[in-house]
């Protein structure tokens, strides 16, 4: 909806509106200052129009005085929407419009004190129509902006009897108080003008002198602010002010800079963004949070630092609500489509106790199908109910005996299932019904078995470990069947035949923990006594090492060995030099000068007919 339509949803709620259409020049030259505030306690909500700026127009301030929730909003003369039209809220930035560039600033952090804002440098290609979206009471919105100085009418305000924006009251500028740093003086007919033609006898020139002629207001209304002195162009004579351009600029006093406002900033409430709704539909609330502030310090850069203080400072007769209602949407309830029997008029079974249905959707306010998730399950109406048609005929019935018989030769049996049914529908005990149950076994002979060889097993035999892992066997024979008469024969008549296993694992219980041992290490000495080692470790079923083995029961780790003697036909000379010669032996490196000299003895006996030391010296002995 354009905002030129939304302007007229309004209230008549009294209000305030002022604008400053005779304010001073400001200190840019050849334009003057034009100011107004909107303010008002109750509107209806919507869109209100505040104020119009005309063609031309510089330096355009458009700003919330108190932060709100209400919105800025703009529109050209055509109708064309810029910022905030057709109840869509734009994200802040900067927007392109009326020959200018607009930033548009929403500050939304808690720790924020400043409202909405706009701002262009102008000039603006056409008028500019400023609104506001009223939501929250109290609204109250700041603007100003030059226009040219030829420009001599009024810049026209709300239309002072619209019902929409209330009185319009225009301010006293005669006021030196009011005149701002924006502000300039006002141009007033000189009384020593040159005449048309001069005169025979030369009047004496006006002198003109700057004089003090007021200051700005305060930058800040608490809490160490500045202001700066201004200067008026004035006829020396007559003291009138005059245009600025009669005074030499050269000679123009410096702006000065005084502080003004020292008192401290009053505590104030820091409102921060409502939470989500705590429902999706129906009524719920919502939260935010207020923290009670003081302003500490002001930074040239117009930055403020605040601290957070006792919320007795902010008083509790204007502490904002923290808690609010809310409701997104109207919840979907679930509705009943159909009766038991118009959905389903027969029960599920045609005898006995069996269940009927009936439609039941979840349904949105506007009458629309939605899933079931979109309704409350626990309140969901029943969709199934219990129907008793009445006591069941009970039967047994069978199924075909089966096709093959259990022996391919001699005799064997045949298989059937028996079943009691009720009217052929629903299973039952099978104790349920009257008579004898069927039989669902029966004999049958596939012939006599005529020369048919097979092989046979006996039983498994013991298993070779009485704990943990070991094996079992059993014997396997080849035999030939002649119609019951069975006779052994040899193996090999078999072979075509699939053979069974003969062996298989087999664990009688876990063993706990047990020693385990590795292979005896080679002797360290081929003679005259040597010793060799093993690795003991203690371990449970999982291989995990434990220390709950029985100590009595160790494995020894090392003993002696090659306890002959060396024989003395060995020259003494020829001598080992060390004791590990037998694995030199063994590698067969004596063929090498090196290990013969180190191992000369053993290379020595290696030497003989035997295969080594060790057996020489056994069979000697």
């Amino acid at each position: 909806m354009p905002v030129s339509q939304l302007c007229d949803l309004g209230g008549s709620a009294p209000g305030a509106l002022s604008w400053d259409n005779n304010a001073s020049p400001s200190p840019l030259e050849g334009f003057k200052l034009v100011k107004g505030n909107f303010s008002r306690t109750f509107l209806r909500v919507g869109y209100h129009k505040i104020t119009e700026i005309p063609l031309g127009a510089r330096n355009v301030n458009i700003h919330e005085t108190v932060k709100s929730r209400n919105y800025l909003a703009l529109q050209t003369q055509t109708g064309v929407s810029i910022v905030n039209g057709n109840w869509v809220i734009d994200r802040p930035g900067v927007f392109e419009g009326v020959g200018t560039q607009l930033t548009y600033r929403r500050p939304n952090e808690i720790r924020s004190r400043k409202g909405e804002s706009i701002t262009a440098p102008g000039p603006l290609t056409e008028d500019l129509h400023v609104y506001l979206i009223y939501q929250q009471p109290g609204p109250s919105v700041y603007y100003e902006y030059n226009v040219p100085l030829e420009n001599t009418q009024p810049t026209p305000g709300p239309d002072a009897s619209s019902n929409i924006l209330g009185t319009v009251k225009p301010s006293n500028p005669s006021k030196k108080d009011d005149i701002t740093d924006n502000d300039i003086a006002k141009e007033t007919p000189s009384t020593n003008q040159v005449p048309p033609e001069p005169s025979v006898t030369p009047q004496p020139q006006p002198t003109y002198t700057w004089t003090m002629g007021g200051h700005t207001e305060c930058s800040r209304t608490c809490g160490n602010g500045s202001r700066h002195l201004l200067w008026d162009c004035v006829n020396g004579d007559t003291q009138a002010m005059v245009s600025a351009d009669l005074c030499d600029a050269a000679l123009k006093p410096s702006l000065k800079k005084e502080d003004c406002n020292n008192q401290a900033c009053p505590a104030y409430w820091d409102v921060g963004e409502w939470s989500d709704c705590s429902t999706k539909c129906g009524p719920g609330t919502q939260h935010r949070q207020i923290i009670c502030r003081q302003v500490t310090q002001v930074h040239s850069n117009g930055t403020e630092s605040s601290i957070t203080v006792a919320p007795e400072l902010c008083g509790s007769s204007e502490k904002p609500v923290t808690k609010s209602t809310c409701q997104l949407k109207i919840c979907s309830q679930w509705e009943i489509r159909s009766e038991w029997s118009s959905f389903h008029k027969k029960c599920s079974v045609p005898c006995g106790v069996g269940q009927r249905s009936r439609e039941v959707v979840c349904v949105s306010n506007q009458g629309d199908v939605e899933k079931d998730e979109e309704c409350n399950k626990n309140l969901k109406p029943d969709t199934l109910q219990n129907c008793d048609m009445g006591a069941c005929a009970r039967s047994w019935f069978t199924s075909l005996w089966s096709q093959g018989c259990s022996a391919e030769c001699g005799k064997g049996n045949k298989t059937r299932t028996a079943v009691c049914l009720m009217d052929h529908v629903t299973d039952l005990p099978l104790d349920s019904c009257e008579g004898e149950r069927p039989a669902e076994e029966t004999s049958c002979d596939s012939g006599p078995c005529r020369n048919r060889i097979e092989w046979y097993t006996g039983p498994w035999g013991q298993c070779s470990a009485e704990c943990g892992n070991g094996t079992q066997t059993r014997n396997l024979v080849c035999m030939i069947n002649n119609n019951g008469h069975m006779e052994v024969v040899d193996k090999s008549k078999c072979l075509s035949l699939p053979q069974p296993m003969t062996a298989q694992t087999c664990s009688l219980k876990p063993c706990g923990v047990q020693w385990y041992v590795t292979e005896w290490s080679a002797c360290s000495g081929s003679c005259n006594g040597g010793y060799r080692v093993r690795e003991v470790r203690c371990l449970a079923d999982n291989i995990a090492p434990s220390d709950h083995c029985d100590p009595n029961l160790t494995p020894e780790s090392r003993e002696e060995c090659n306890k002959q003697p060396c024989l003395a036909e060995i020259s003494p000379s020829c001598s080992d030099q060390y004791n590990n010669c037998v694995v030199v032996v063994q590698a067969r490196l004596c063929v090498y000068t090196y290990y013969r000299s180190v191992c000369c003895a053993s290379c020595s006996l290696a030497e003989k007919p035997y295969p080594n030391s060790f057996q020489k010296n056994h069979i000697r002995r």
